[in-house]
């Protein structure tokens, strides 16, 4: 594997339109590679307003749906590897909200169905519950590159640990997140997670989000980032459209879990054990 490379997030404009989306996505791709990234990722519900009463309407089946084909499309025309955001999935007449991954051929190298839906109420913030409309995945996703192996969940998925910490005993050294934080759970929670996810595994976590349109009827936070494994932000956007570039340093996440070998240190004879304690 190479120790160093460059990876994007698209930061898209989402409209009800999904084919002005669809171009948005190929310009950011454009750009992405043209940039010398050999990976891209776009945000959650990129092909589609975010909002249960849109997600039956923009719904696609794998591997036939516009958008599916144009994200294959993208990544073999381009040669990169496509974290395609996420979008709503129909399959076996269920709806799912789903990254679909294509490698530098074309071809589909994962599938990540959302794992823990979004249902929430919070008194003079947000009220919003995916599961009206959606059916949650129940798997880890990961796969692996020439340079490094990545773990992909979306959104609502990061506020876990225990899955963040399952796909890094897995071996990721990366996990990318298609995510729509809003402006309430955004500006208090959205960096401090990204922070924590990457410093408790010791792992890069690269964090996408939509650019934030304030009239659209969900708002999204913006603010697509990178963290080290150390718990830095490498790079920030703002909340408006943009592709945003890191290098991604392997020797660096090396250097860290050798001079701090949390991963070896755990102690699972004490987190699993049974019974009460003297």
């Amino acid at each position: 594997m190479t120790t160093c490379f460059k990876l994007a997030l698209c930061q898209l404009q989402v409209t009800a339109d999904k084919k002005l989306n669809l171009r948005h996505a190929r310009a950011a791709v454009q750009e992405a590679a043209g940039r010398g990234c050999r990976l891209a990722a776009l945000p959650e519900m990129f092909n589609c307003p975010y909002g249960n009463r849109y997600f039956p309407a923009y719904a696609e089946e794998f591997p036939d749906g516009e958008t599916i084909r144009c994200l294959a499309g993208l990544a073999k025309e381009y040669g990169i590897y496509l974290v395609g955001g996420s979008i709503p999935e129909r399959s076996a007449g269920r709806l799912y909200n789903t990254s679909f991954v294509f490698g530098p051929d074309g071809n589909l190298l994962a599938r990540h169905r959302k794992i823990h839906l979004f249902d929430i109420d919070i008194p003079g913030g947000i009220s919003f519950k995916e599961s009206a409309t959606l059916a949650a995945g129940n798997s880890l996703t990961l796969f692996t590159t020439p340079f490094c192996r990545i773990g992909v969940a979306i959104c609502y998925d990061i506020r876990f640990p225990e899955l963040t910490r399952a796909m890094a005993l897995q071996g990721i050294h990366l996990l990318v997140l298609p995510a729509a934080f809003n402006m309430t759970t955004g500006p208090a929670h959205w960096e401090l997670t990204m922070r924590a996810r990457a410093l408790d595994n010791q792992i890069f976590v690269a964090a996408v989000s939509p650019a934030r349109d304030n009239q659209a009827e969900y708002v999204a936070y913006g603010h697509s980032m990178v963290t080290s494994p150390w718990g830095e932000v490498l790079v920030q956007a703002a909340d408006g459209p943009a592709v945003l570039t890191a290098d991604i340093d392997l020797a660096q996440l090396h250097r860290i879990r050798e001079q701090l070998p949390l991963l070896k240190h755990r102690r699972e004879d004490v987190y699993f054990s049974i019974g009460s304690t003297s």
